[in-house]
């Protein structure tokens, strides 16, 4: 299972290994760490190669900085991208910095979680609703 990410230091995409994941993945281009055991940020510009064109399992969290809810889900996001390292990757998308993706993915409030497979929606949680999150990891 691969997919392709941009690094957070030096904005180089590089295509990870998800399976290896335990093992830090290096860029390609600076040598920094790619760090899969917590959520990684997604731009509207990659959310086709990141998310719809990854192999494995990808846990979207369209979100916005401002929202209370999705600060409370934040943690959960975090232990379930913690917990689940080589078998999924959890993502990021601001709603806010990517209104096309929102409106095309119907993010009519925040926060909302879409589990992504093979490039297609396999489930979704509106609000917060952590029994629903787990559901749709261990169906991934």
């Amino acid at each position: 299972m691969d997919l392709t990410l941009r690094c957070t230091f030096c904005d180089t995409l590089n295509k990870v290994e998800v399976e290896k994941a335990r093992q830090r993945p290096k860029c390609g281009d600076c040598g920094r760490p790619i760090l899969l055991d917590r959520p990684v940020k997604v731009q509207e510009e990659d959310f086709g190669r990141t998310v719809l064109e990854s192999t494995a399992p990808v846990l979207v969290d369209f979100y916005a900085d401002w929202c209370g809810p999705c600060r409370i889900l934040a943690p959960i996001l975090d232990e379930i991208a913690g917990e689940n390292v080589g078998r999924l990757v959890v993502a990021k998308v601001d709603t806010d910095r990517a209104q096309k993706l929102a409106l095309e993915y119907g993010i009519r409030g925040v926060p909302t979680v879409v589990m992504f497979k093979e490039g297609k929606e396999a489930g979704r949680s509106v609000g917060i609703e952590p029994e629903r999150l787990k559901a749709m990891v261990e169906a991934a």
